[in-house]
């Protein structure tokens, strides 16, 4: 066989086999990116979560014509049972929340009376602030009840990836997407942007102060801006967290909301 035949056949075998390399290079590169989408939404969902835990936080609230401080505690049980109770300010202690599930009911002390919330409220405002009932129980998640992709965004930073989460259509939920910007480097987010169904951007949750509460890093100020409603803001600052902890279930019960404090 001379030099020439050979290096045909040899070319012949190499260029045979591109295909079948390209389309395993192909498959990874189109995997990997899969894996990490669910990888940093996961965190997002299980950020200030667990299967079970506690918070001591204040929530500021700004309006152009008042301010005011709320200090409660929070308990959650995985992403379906949480209870909040309220601290501070006096004439506001005792007032509860509790969300078993798709259920929620708030405990008014002044009247001593439980309030089941509708799933129809679950988007209105929670204690005067900028955020709505949902946000505060967290009624639905990234993972389960959005369709999401990695997208560009105008101005982007080095080091973040940004996400953009879109409800799935059977889900009754009112944001038309939601993009999230989070460092690349351990899927810390860094900003929210909610949007409604024409693309209006309709409030900007910026997340601030990483802090270290047992042995989990996290930002530990959440800075909610509403986009409709001047000189409008609600901070929530993180004192104290505890996760993977022993949570008497006896927290999340209808009992435990009329007790007060």
């Amino acid at each position: 066989m001379n030099q020439k035949n050979f290096s045909v056949k040899k070319f012949i075998k190499k260029t045979a086999f591109m295909p079948i390399l390209m389309v395993f290079v192909f498959s990874v590169l189109l995997a990997s990116p899969q894996h990490q989408i669910e990888d940093v939404i996961e965190k997002l969902d299980q950020l200030y979560r667990s299967e079970s835990s506690y918070a001591l936080v204040e929530m500021e609230i700004t309006t152009p014509h008042w301010k005011r401080t709320l200090k409660m505690k929070i308990w959650s049980q995985g992403m379906k049972k949480t209870f909040i109770r309220i601290l501070e300010p006096k004439k506001e202690r005792g007032v509860a929340t509790l969300r078993i599930g798709n259920e929620m009911w708030n405990y008014l002390p002044k009247t001593n009376k439980v309030v089941k919330i509708p799933p129809s409220m679950m988007m209105s405002s929670w204690m005067g602030s900028d955020f709505t009932n949902d946000d505060l129980v967290k009624e639905y998640t990234f993972l389960e009840d959005y369709l999401f992709e990695f997208t560009e965004v105008e101005n982007p930073k080095e080091n973040l990836l940004y996400i953009k989460c879109i409800p799935k259509p059977e889900r009754p939920i009112v944001w038309g997407h939601i993009l999230t910007a989070v460092r690349e480097k351990d899927y810390l987010p860094v900003w929210q942007k909610y949007f409604d169904e024409k693309g209006k951007l309709m409030r900007v949750m910026n997340f601030k102060d990483i802090k270290e509460f047992d042995n989990r890093t996290i930002p530990s100020v959440m800075e909610l801006i509403p986009q409709t409603k001047e000189g409008h803001k609600t901070v929530l600052r993180y004192i104290e967290a505890r996760f993977d902890i022993g949570i008497d279930e006896s927290i999340f019960t209808l009992r435990n909301l009329r007790r007060g404090m």
